[in-house]
């Protein structure tokens, strides 16, 4: 059962890349979310994107508090919230690549710095809820910006 969890939570191993995990568990979900979009006449995946992101959260913390015993509380191989706050970010938008590109750069922006919140689940929040809760919230942060970004990119250009 323990392969489960670890195959889970690095999402098949991308969380034990040696620098930069969670950049690793978003390129990965960039680049899934890429290989939908090339399937012809699906425009956006927003109830797959909402069952995904609440089902694989309600396993991911799961999961993680699973390996906490082994691997400590927020354990940097868990990828698994990077890969679901970034196609969180993706809800409602066009599966272009330049939005896809855009979604990659504002999910990181907000999974790194941490503003608006983010950084006080990662910190007091603890076990798995807190783990995947702060890339939730980041994803809706990153969400909201490349919204605003596709209704302002009309206007200015």
């Amino acid at each position: 059962m323990n392969k489960f969890h670890k195959a889970l939570t690095t999402v098949l191993g991308l969380g034990y890349a040696p620098i930069a995990p969670g950049t690793f568990g978003s390129i990965g979900a960039f680049f899934c979310c890429y290989l939908l979009s090339q399937i012809h006449g699906v425009q956006t995946y927003n109830i797959l994107i909402v069952v995904a992101s609440v089902l694989l959260t309600i396993i991911g913390i799961w999961s993680t508090n699973k390996l906490t015993p082994e691997w400590g509380e927020d354990p940097s191989k868990v990828v698994l919230d990077e890969y679901i706050g970034y196609i969180i970010t993706l809800l409602f938008v066009p599966f272009t690549l330049k939005y896809l590109l855009l979604a990659l750069l504002l999910f990181r922006f907000f999974d790194i710095l941490k503003p608006l919140g983010i950084r006080y689940i990662d910190t007091h929040i603890k076990g798995g809820t807190g783990v995947m809760l702060d890339d939730v919230l980041a994803g809706i942060y990153a969400c909201a910006s490349l919204h605003f970004w596709i209704w302002l990119e009309p206007r200015l250009f």
